[in-house]
């Protein structure tokens, strides 16, 4: 289509210079200028003409030419890579799970670059629609990932308890999981109500069960009356 609109201007363009040619010959004009004018004119029309030729000839060509549908198209790309429609959908859905367990920060962030190394190395990655995004984007998205420690050790003070331990903002901000850290140090504990400075208790990260539970019993708390 394209083509065909170009040959329709260049057509018309030959057409406008004969016209020209005859408007000049209507003109006073030395026989020098005429001779001139008519030579570059002449040799305009020519390369006009060349390159009309030119095109009908890709014309021609294109019309001759077998054009395959999109389908088919696909399918010979999928084929590059040894795989078929149904692979790609499920690699596909594959990479945006995995895209968003990483956007939540599934932990352990080891255990998700090990499943990235893997749809990086499945020959699927290398189609355009996967590539950015399985060998850049994701990649950098788990890069800027900081995963937070699995327990952190906090070294007791004087006046410390276990209940104070777990309020404390950097650790549960909940008294209620004060068992965990007495769970964690029983070799350390002997009695949860009796604890002493500088002992270096393990402050395990808790599990979203365990967050939920403490939560719950310090949502339902309520204080005795006061007497």
């Amino acid at each position: 289509m394209v083509f065909k609109k170009y040959l329709i201007g260049i057509l018309s363009l030959v057409f406008f210079l004969s016209l020209t040619v005859n408007v000049f010959a209507q003109e006073e004009m030395t026989e020098d200028e005429w001779e001139s004018e008519m030579n570059r004119l002449k040799a305009r029309k020519s390369a006009l003409e060349q390159e009309v030729s030119s095109l009908k000839s890709d014309i021609d060509n294109l019309s001759s030419m077998e054009i395959k549908s999109f389908e088919d198209c696909t399918n010979e790309l999928y084929a590059l890579v040894g795989a078929t429609k149904t692979d790609v959908d499920n690699f596909r859905k594959a990479v945006n799970e995995f895209d968003g367990k990483v956007k939540r920060k599934e932990a352990p962030k080891a255990d998700r670059q090990a499943d990235l190394d893997a749809l990086k190395k499945n020959k699927i990655s290398a189609l355009p629609e996967f590539f950015d995004k399985v060998h850049n984007q994701i990649q950098k998205a788990l890069d800027a990932w900081v995963e937070a420690p699995q327990e952190i050790v906090y070294t007791v003070v004087k006046g410390d308890h276990l209940w104070g331990i777990a309020r404390k903002s950097e650790h549960y901000g909940n008294g209620f999981a004060w068992p965990v850290i007495y769970s964690a140090n029983r070799d350390q504990i002997k009695n949860p109500d009796l604890i002493y400075p500088k002992q270096a208790f393990k402050v395990p990260k808790l599990t979203e069960e365990e967050k939920s539970k403490y939560e719950k019993l310090r949502t339902n708390y309520k204080p005795a009356p006061v007497q």
